[in-house]
């Protein structure tokens, strides 16, 4: 049996000595180490050695497989490191080369027009408010003083859910204001309402059944028409240029008594008229004016003793003004060339 172990022994060496791949190594296992291997050979003709030889045999045949193993292993090492220094200098990044440049994204021109708008309110004080788009009509119409029978509540406009017109898309971020009054209760309230709200409009260049608005409220004792006005005239400065000229139209609204259309002096002609105004040297804006009485009272909010403006700006009609953008659907088209150009 030691015959055998020593003729094992210079067959291992001769058979490791002529291992190039792992290919080899892994025969070179299954030969000496594996279920059918030398070794297993080995452990099987115990059996026929005497009995009082066995224990030396069998030691030293463990002493030959470990052997065997640690020598297969080393030689596994040694490979293993071949191989990974062979891979590592095929993938060695030269970090001279210039760099492969990835498109750079951008905010879209809505995002960045509330942004800043939103930053000019702040800097007035005002705080965000929120809330759903899926709205009750006691919220959108009746508590804004809009009663039934209102053109703005037919169906050929508003999108509703039910069959008795309770639940609707909102269809403007007005109700904010009354549910920022139900919720805050006592004033001073001075909120911002950016959202998405939705009409039945049929798809053109200046008209969506989806798009946006942002809704302001300022509710305090001593508030006035000249507040708003200072207010108004902040943001359109701020957006447009100190030398923006705006004016205020009489108009009519349910909710605000009295109420405004602001008008901006037309960027281009600056007054004498064009293409872009339509030949009037003014372009709208936005509506705004005094907080109808009756909403304060809708709200639990006494008028006697305190008062209010808001107004609601359409975002897309501030970004497409801003950005000289003449078609409303290339906002939501999605076309990378047409975004591009916001980066």
């Amino acid at each position: 049996m030691e015959e055998k172990i020593k003729a094992l022994k210079e067959q291992m060496e001769a058979a490791l000595g002529s291992v190039e791949s792992k290919e080899q190594l892994g025969e070179f296992w299954q030969n000496f180490l594996g279920k059918k291997g030398s070794i297993a050979d080995l452990m099987k003709g115990l059996g026929s050695v005497p009995k009082e030889e066995r224990p030396n045999v069998g030691k030293t045949i463990n002493e030959f497989k470990n052997q065997v193993e640690a020598r297969y292993q080393e030689m596994k090492n040694k490979m293993d490191e071949l191989e990974l220094a062979a891979r590592n200098k095929s993938e060695q990044v030269d970090i001279t080369m210039p760099a492969k440049m990835r498109p750079a994204g951008g905010l879209h021109p809505l995002t960045v027009t509330e942004n800043e708008m939103i930053d000019v309110f702040a800097g007035m004080g005002f705080e965000i408010y929120d809330g759903p788009e899926i709205e009750e009509a006691a919220y959108n119409f009746t508590k804004l003083n809009i009663e039934e029978g209102h053109p703005s509540r037919d169906r050929s406009d508003t999108f509703y859910f039910d069959d008795d017109d309770s639940v609707l898309l909102r269809t403007q971020t007005s109700p904010m204001q009354i549910r920022a009054m139900d919720e805050i209760k006592k004033p001073p309230i001075r909120i911002l309402a950016p959202g998405r709200v939705y009409r039945k409009d049929e798809v053109d260049a200046t008209h969506s059944p989806m798009f946006h608005q942002i809704e302001g409220l300022v509710i305090d004792k001593g508030v006035t028409m000249a507040d708003l006005k200072g207010t108004l005239e902040t943001l359109i400065k701020a957006m447009y240029g100190e030398d923006s000229v705006i004016r205020f139209r009489p108009h009519h609204f349910p909710f605000t008594e009295p109420s405004c259309e602001v008008d901006v002096q037309c960027f281009k002609c600056k007054g004498t008229g064009c293409p872009t105004c339509k030949g009037e040297g003014w372009i709208e804006m936005l509506g705004s004016g005094i907080v109808h009485p009756q909403v304060l009272i809708n709200c639990g909010i006494d008028p006697e003793e305190y008062s209010g403006f808001a107004f609601g700006i359409g975002l897309e009609r501030i970004a497409m003004m801003r950005y000289n953008i003449d078609d409303m659907r290339l906002l939501y088209e999605n076309d990378q060339r047409f975004l591009a150009q916001f980066r």
